[in-house]
């Protein structure tokens, strides 16, 4: 009896020493990737995309694509049923990304200004499609690594610490773009993203291999079956691909907005693009400390009214001194997406069947994909056709009607679907 008691409590000591050493793991791959990332993202990619001569449709196009090929991660949960290696799966596909992503750089070295875009939609894709599958892998492993109990806190406390990461990486790219102008700037950008890709892809070989638990469906058929016969799932998904259809008709081109019609400088947006990744970063570890008491998806419906409320405050742009609506502004929309990220990435893979989880994963980002490469595609053809209005209502129109769809979309059918009732 006591010898068996010992073995119990060198097991249950070697089980919490393995996932200490997976959140470490977890965490620590997070400090290149975001570097990386950030760069290579919004505000920075809107400028250098303006800095090819790109229009504001095709702005919105490749703001759109990585959410269109979201759909590309059914057909990989099914394939993780065979390739159950999910570590090995995850640096090739996160690998592909983040060096595809990197060569846009490369693109004005590569071909004449003509063919700029076209070129840069071919490395941009690649890049997508392979995160696409690199996201659904990710997102199962890390479920598994990290436990029930501590997920709330622990990826709200991750989160804090990367997005804080992200803080110091836009001042230093804003501060750079705004000293050396143009192409210059961009050079540099570009092989600090070389480096950091190179550092993302060893520290994702830090990460655990954990035991995979396949599903007991049959086939691809019934698998993708299993999240549409799940009725509270399935509400909060079709939901959430309205609000995000609406939401990402604006939200992505916010950088457009300031760096092409307000005319503000990259420094001035990178500090706002800052108040609103220290916002989300604080709010983490508030959203994830409220998680580890508030049901998930009850707490997730307040992000809705604060996302929306960040698009309605653009009207007042035009009356109060913009600078100061456009601090408010970035501070909820960081508040809202960061408590919006983390709970519904806690929803899925929190309220979710294990064996299943890979399949719900991808049938979510699937779903809301459509509505999220819709919305940035058509706000960008909106902002083509108003190019020759009045400058107020180029910045304030489309966002604070926009604005007034969410907060009625939100009050009028999100609260019955997040309630308790629907528990």
């Amino acid at each position: 009896m006591g010898k068996q008691t010992a073995l119990d409590k060198l097991n249950r000591k070697r089980t919490l020493s393995l996932y200490r050493k997976s959140l470490l793991a977890a965490t620590i791959e997070g400090f290149p990737a975001m570097v990386t990332v950030t760069l290579l993202g919004a505000p920075f990619l809107t400028g250098y995309l303006l800095l090819l001569g790109a229009s504001s449709f095709q702005i919105g196009l490749v703001l759109a694509i990585p959410a269109l090929f979201n759909l590309v991660q059914i057909p990989a949960a099914y394939v993780m049923q065979r390739f159950t290696n999910r570590r090995l799966g995850l640096v090739i596909f996160a690998g592909i990304h983040r060096v595809f992503w990197t060569l846009t750089g490369a693109v004005p070295f590569l071909v004449s200004e003509y063919f700029y875009f076209e070129l840069y939609i071919i490395f941009y894709s690649i890049a997508f499609f392979s995160n696409a599958i690199g996201s659904v892998i990710w997102s199962s492993l890390i479920s598994d690594m990290v436990p029930a109990q501590v997920r709330g806190r622990y990826f709200g406390i991750r989160s804090m610490i990367l997005w804080g990461t992200v803080s110091i990486t836009l001042f230093v790219g804003g501060y750079i773009l705004d000293a050396l102008p143009g192409m210059e700037g961009y050079r540099i950008l570009f092989l600090i993203c070389g480096v950091g890709s190179v550092m993302n892809i060893i520290t994702l070989l830090f990460y655990p291999n954990m035991p995979f638990e396949k599903s007991a469906a049959p086939s691809l058929r019934l698998m993708v079956r299993k999240p549409f016969e799940n009725r509270i799932f399935l509400r909060a998904m079709l939901f959430i691909t309205a609000f995000l259809f609406l939401q990402n008709m604006v939200v992505p081109l916010f950088s457009l907005i300031m760096l092409s019609i307000m005319e503000l400088s990259y420094f001035v947006v990178s500090i706002l693009t800052i108040i609103s990744t220290v916002s989300m970063m604080i709010s983490y570890y508030y959203w994830g400390n409220l998680n580890a008491r508030i049901p998930t998806r009850k707490l997730l419906f307040w992000t809705f009214p604060i996302i929306a409320a960040s698009c309605l405050l653009w009207g007042a742009s035009v009356i109060v001194p913009a600078l100061i609506v456009l601090a408010i502004i970035h501070i909820l929309l960081g508040v809202g997406l960061g408590g919006f990220n983390l709970l519904m990435f806690n929803f899925i893979i929190g309220d979710t069947p294990k064996a299943d989880r890979p399949m719900y994963i991808a049938v979510f980002a699937a779903v809301t994909g459509v509505a999220a490469f819709l919305g940035p595609l058509i706000g960008g053809y909106i902002f083509d056709l108003i190019e020759r209005w009045p400058n107020w209502l180029q910045i304030a129109g489309l966002t604070t009607s926009i604005g007034v769809l969410l907060m009625i979309l939100v009050f009028s059918i999100g609260r019955s679907i997040f309630s308790d009732r629907n528990s």
